[in-house]
Formats: structure tokens, sequence, C-alpha cells
């Protein structure tokens, strides 16, 4: 016995052992969508006097974190994206409203000289300004003679002597503390009365107060102290904000709020119960279909599932990766896909084990070196489909945003989780499997011992499925155009994630009809909102999806208010503010993650095949792309990064699937290269029909869990993919292999070389040392 069997058991428990201790020691992290609460990102804009970059960027986060710690929420989640722009999570924090003025102000705060009054002729000179004070007058100030830089910390506090009048101290460092008494004394030096006795304190281009200096202050002596006291309208809640963005510090560069998210608690949780759901039901139901088509090895196969479903979890957990309900998505979509190794291997196993019988021998002898036959063989398809699909899963992850980044990192896991346990664990049980004497005495039980019904029946007929390649051509063309007209005539539902805009859902605790609410919204002054209800929201209330252009917290207040009115109380469960520029690049990059996959899909599959079967794969992935799109156009479904993440999987199974088809091309091709072309195509399609069905199924069943289970948030994710697997599949035989005939025709390079056969060295002496 050798010591590959050995490693590879050792390395298999080891890895079930770390992830089984990762997975009860450790807690998952969940994204905003799942557990609740409120993400806002910003994007940090030039000011006239700093550039805003990486280094500003950087400096801007630190200060919002300690907003974030004034707003009550500690350890809140910041991280920079890009070189301008700052991701703010804000868990609990369910009403933005507050959190948006709090975070997303500038919090300039700045203390200039006053000029004199003006009005609407002034004209201001070099580095002055025209700014209305306190009670709507127009004053002339001067340049800022002091920063939020030189202000070290602010209090609110209440003064009893006037009538419990709110206020804010203000803490000067070092540099602040001289600057404050030389723009005090230089302001003293003015008679009383005079606009020139003036402070102006500003906030965010806004003049808080702008105090005349005390007549006991000395001529260019000024306030000495370490601190002074800022009055006003103060209500207690403004004073303490307006402290907590002092003392928090002023951003260096102004901020623009681009993108806002509010998820209740209470739709994470079921988005999190739906998938688990789906997650159980499609893994039983997958591990019974494999067991009723491979027995023994099938039973293997779905114990290494379980233990794929474990590992995957324990690398999301150990890597910190934030678990979103897209990423939730994918996590369970991987699931069904995992089978596919496994079935691939059997199959090939199989086929060996039939032609290790044709050479005769006994039948249980010949169960191991079928078995390890189909594992190498298989390992060619194996790595090429992976490595298809983690290009499609890294594209998601550098140039998508927000949660679908989440999926493509749990699908980028999934799929080497999969390679880990088909190729090691399944393995390794297997092996040992079929070399027990009482299971190589009954080799029907292992379910290798026959090629199964389909692929006997399609090989007693042995139909030429080529052979009527046009009206393949003609039927895919009908499917596309169709597909088009309905983009052309229907156009694309584009969701403010592409557009621009803001999306809220409430639930009602009574039920209205989607015409009832969009009077209501109408009335309310957004007569262009698009209006959607769905149910049930409350006990028997709905739930109302209101989409609208760029709107304030006040107008969705407003929108809520009258919902209200006519739907009893509704509480927001979804919130979503998408800025016009966020839209424009999220489109951008949509369309640009769809071209580079299918470039890189051409590329990967010329280099390890022919320039013929890449291109043959990017033509049809093209058409299968086209007819889902056309698809959610007729039906009326959104387009929205969801979708784009459900798009970039579609091509990347769908290009599993045309691997192996090619494959087996490649591998028959070069053992019959004088055989025409058309008939090894023909011959490849029919032999990798059942690979082809089983793993269609098996992400079916996950697939169409989702579908029934995953409610509004999931079901449109699931349409997009059944209906991308559906396609995918059939295209793979009816278009992929078609079109490749047709391109070889113009292609002089000849047929592949036959695949050498591993030759075993023969052992030159015992091995022992004495």
């Amino acid at each position: 016995m050798t010591r590959a069997p050995v490693v590879r058991a050792i390395a298999a428990f080891a890895v079930i052992a770390t992830s089984l201790y990762i997975a009860l020691t450790m807690t998952p992290r969940l994204g905003l969508d799942l557990r609740g609460g409120t993400q806002i990102v910003l994007e940090t804009r030039d000011s006239p006097t700093v550039k805003a970059d990486a280094e500003t960027t950087d400096r801007a986060l630190e200060v919002l974190r300690r907003r974030a710690d004034g707003l009550g929420v500690a350890d809140a989640p910041l991280s920079r994206s890009g070189e301008r722009r700052i991701i703010v999570e804000l868990p609990g924090v369910l009403d933005p409203t507050k959190a948006a003025e709090v975070i997303g102000k500038t919090a300039q705060l700045t203390f200039h000289p006053v000029i004199s009054p003006a009005d609407q002729n002034t004209t201001p000179g070099q580095g002055e300004r025209v700014i209305a004070d306190e009670d709507g007058n127009l004053l002339l100030i001067g340049p800022a003679r002091l920063t939020g830089d030189g202000v070290s910390g602010a209090e609110a506090g209440i003064d009893p002597a006037s009538a419990g009048g709110w206020f804010v101290t203000v803490d000067f460092r070092d540099q602040g503390r001289q600057e404050w008494a030389k723009l005090t004394g230089e302001a003293a030096c003015n008679q009383p009365g005079d606009p020139k006795r003036r402070v102006a304190i500003v906030l965010d281009d806004k003049v808080i107060t702008s105090p005349q200096v005390n007549e006991g202050v000395a001529c260019n002596v000024g306030l000495p102290g370490s601190s002074t006291q800022i009055t006003g309208s103060f209500t207690m809640e403004t004073a303490e904000d307006l402290a907590a963005l002092i003392k928090g510090g002023a951003l260096p560069v102004p901020v623009e709020i681009i993108e806002q998210r509010t998820v209740g608690p209470t739709l994470g949780a079921a988005a999190i119960a739906a998938s688990a759901q789906a997650a159980v039901i499609g893994i039983v139901l997958t591990a019974l279909f494999i067991i009723a088509v491979y027995r023994l090895v099938g039973f293997i196969a779905a114990f290494a599932l379980a233990c794929y479903a474990l590992i995957s979890y324990a690398a999301l957990v150990a890597l910190g990766a934030t678990l979103t309900l897209p990423g939730l998505a994918g996590f369970v979509l991987a699931i069904g896909m995992a089978v596919d190794a496994n079935v691939l291997v059997f199959e090939r196993a199989r086929e060996e084990y039939a032609a290790e019988q044709s050479s005769g021998g006994a039948p249980g002898t010949k169960l191991r070196p079928a078995l390890e036959k189909g594992f190498r063989n298989a390992w060619s398809a194996v790595a090429d489909s992976n490595i298809t699909t983690l290009l499609a899963a890294g594209l998601l992850f550098f140039l998508a945003s927000g949660p679908v980044r989440g999926f493509g990192v749990t699908l980028s896991i999934g799929v080497i989780a999969s390679l880990v346990t088909a190729m090691v664990i399944t393995r390794v049980l297997a092996q040992w499997a079929v070399s027990r004497q009482g299971v190589a005495a009954r080799p029907r039980v292992t379910g290798l011992s026959d090629i199964g019904r389909v692929r006997r029946w399609l090989t007693e007929r042995d139909p030429d499925v080529m052979r009527r390649r046009g009206l393949y051509f003609v039927i895919t063309g009908v499917l596309v155009v169709t597909a088009m007209a309905g983009v052309a005539l229907r156009g694309l539902n584009f969701g403010v994630e592409f557009t621009g805009g803001r999306i809220v859902e409430y639930s009602t605790s009574r039920p209205i009809t989607a015409d009832a609410a969009r009077e209501l919204v109408s009335g309310a002054g957004f007569p262009s909102a698009v209006v959607q209800t769905s149910g049930p929201g409350g006990p028997e209330g709905s739930v109302i999806s209101v989409r609208t252009g760029q709107i304030g917290n006040a107008e969705v207040a407003r929108i809520e208010t009258a919902l209200e009115r006519g739907a009893g109380e509704a509480d927001k469960i979804r919130d979503e503010l998408i800025g016009p520029s966020l839209g424009d690049e999220l489109r951008r990059n949509a369309l640009i993650a769809l071209a580079v996959a299918l470039a890189a899909q051409l590329a990967y599959l010329a280099f390890r095949f022919r320039w013929t079967f890449g291109l043959a794969t990017v033509v049809t992935l093209a058409a299968d792309a086209s007819i889902v799109v056309g698809a959610f156009a007729w039906l009326g479904k959104p387009i929205d990064g969801v979708f784009l993440a459900a798009m970039l999987t579609v091509i990347g199974y769908s290009v599993n699937d045309k691997v192996v088809v090619f494959d087996r091309v490649r591998e028959l091709w070069g053992a019959r290269r004088k055989e025409p072309f058309a008939s090894v195509a023909g011959t490849a399609v029919l032999q990798t029909v059942p690979r082809t069905v089983n793993t269609g199924l098996g992400a079916l069943f996950i697939l169409a869990a989702l579908a029934v289970l995953g409610g509004a948030s999931l079901t449109d994710f699931a349409v997009a993919l059944l209906l991308g697997i559906i396609v995918g599949t059939l295209s793979s035989a009816f278009v992929a292999a078609p079109l490749a005939i047709v391109f070889e025709k113009r292609n002089a390079a000849p047929p592949p070389q036959p695949k050498q056969k591993r030759v075993a060295r023969p052992r030159e002496g015992s091995g022992a040392v004495v």
C-alpha cells in the first residue's frame, strides 16, 4: 500500500476536525441585511484647500469612528473602500435620520472676524465671504482664523440662571487658545455695538452664533482662557449633537452620502430562516438523489456533502467574512454545485469499470482500479470547471460592491471546499469501502458496476445529435431575438443600485392594495413613485415597496405618515439610498464585469483547449445571458446587484458544463483522429449526458427550495439561476458543440494528440536498508 491514501486520510481527518472546532467555538459575522441596522457609504470631496485622497479619507474615517462611538454604537465597523469611499455600519440603528445627520455632516468648525454688515450688492475681497448670521442678517466675514483642528473637546451644558438655556463649552488646544485670544483681542479694539466687535462661529457654512466680545475684554489681549461657550437657541438634543460633532473632530474634507441602506432585524431573521430551510431541504433532496443513483458511493458522497457544508461554514467564520443575504444564497447554491465533482468522478469510474470488465477478470477485483482511474481521469474536467467558476467569483469580488462581493467570497470558498471534499474525503472513504471483501463480492452495491439507464439507452440507440445543427441554430436565434424584443419593447427594470434613487419597504398592520398605496404616496407629493405591494406584512397586513428618485429622510417620513393613514401602523423594514454617481458606476461595473467574464473564459478555454472551443463557448454564453436578461425584461423583474451575481454564476455554471463536454471531445478526438469531428462531438455529448443531468438536478433541488422559501429577496435570484442552468445545460449540447463543428471547418490545426497512458515504473529492490 502506498503512502498517498494514508496522507489523504490524515489530511481529511485534520480538515474535518479543524472545521468542527471552528464551527463550535466561533460565531459568524452577519451583515446588516441579516442582523438589522443601517449602512452608510460616504464619498470624500475636494475642499478649496485640501484634496480628497487616500490619506485624507483615512483621517476622515477616524473622525467618523469617534462620532459613531458618540452615537452609542461601540465598535461600529468602518472601512475605506477604494481611495475616497468610507463604509459605515451601525448595527441596531434603524432610524437613519439621526445617523445620517451626525455621521454625514462635514462638521468643519471655523471662527471668523466680522468685517461689516452686508447686503446683496456687497462684493467680498480675497478670502472673505458674505454669510447670513443666526438672525438671518447678512455679514461680511474675513478668512477663518481658527478651525476645528485647534479644538480639543466640547460639552453641552445648561445655565440655570438663563431659564434653563443650553450652551456648548468648547475647549481649545494650545495653538487654538492662542488664536482665540488673538481673534477676540482684535475684535475688542472696536467700540461696543460695532459689528467688527463680533466673532462669527461657523459650522458647515452656517453661522451658529456671532456674539460680541464682552466690554471687559482688553484690546489686543482677548480672552485668555482655554475654553469658551457657544450660546444660541439650543435644545438639549441640538446642544448634545453639536458637542458630539465638535468633540469628534472636524473632517479634513467634506463628505457626501452616496448610499444608505437600512433593514429591520425581522427581515434579516426571516431571510436566515428561509435560507436555512432551503439548505436543509436542498441537502436532503440532493443526498437522496445521489444515493438513489450511485448507491454506496452515493452515500459516501452525501456524507462528503455534509462535510463540505461544515468546511465552507468554518472557512467563512475563520476568515471573518461578513455573511450577507446574497452571500448566504451563494453558500446554499454552492452546496448544490458541490455534487458536480463527485458525479464526474463516479461517471468516469463507471466507464472504467465497464472497460475493465470487458477485458475479463473477477468483477470485484476491478472496483478499486476503476475508482482510481475515475479520480485520475476526471481531474482534468474537475479542475477546469472549478477554475472557470473561480474566475467568475473573482470578478464578483473585484468588480462588484456591497453584498454582491460577499456572494463572490462565499462562492469562491464553496468551490475550493468542494474540491477538498470530492478529491480527498470522498476518495479516501470510497477507496476504503470498495476494498472491503463484502463489498467486492457484491459490486452492484457500490453503484459503479453499471453505466446507468440513461447512458445504456443512449448507447443502444446511438442517435446522431449533430445531424440537425441548423435546426438548433434557428431555435437559438428565435429565443435570442425574442429575448432582445423584450428588452426593446418592455425595457429593463433597473433597480435603484443601477439608476440611483431610494427604495423603502414598509410592513403595515392592515392590508392595502397597490392602487390604494400608490394613491396615498401620490397624495404625499410623490406622483411618479413606483409603488408595489405584497403580503403578508403584519399579522394580516401587507408589505409595501416605494421606489423614488433622490429624496431625503424628511420626505421618507412624509411617505410613512401618508401610508399610516390608510394602512395602519407602518414599520420600516428596508431603506436603501443610492446616489446617482454610484448608480452610474455600478451600472458601468456590471457591464465591465460581464464583458471581462466572457473575455476571461475565452482566454482560459483557448489556452486549455483550442480557440474554436473557446469561441464556441463564449458565443453560447452570450446567447445564454441574453435569454435570461430577456426573460427578466418580459417578466418585469428587477435588474439589480443580486441579478448581476446570478448572471455571473450562470456564466460560471454554464462554462462548467461546456468544459466537461469539450474535455470529453478532446479526449475522444485524440483517440479517433481519423473520425469526422462532427461524429466525435456527438459521441462526447451523449457520453456526458448522465453527468449533465445528475449535476443539473442537484443544483435544481437547491434553487427550487430557494425560489419557494426564499421570499422576495431570494426568489428573483433563484429564478434567474433556474433559467440560466436550464438554458446553459441545453446550450452545451445543442449550441456550443455544433458551433465548435462550424469553427473547426475553418481551423487548419491538426486534431489533438492521443492521451498518453501512464506506465508504472517497476521498483528496483525491496526498498529495505540493512
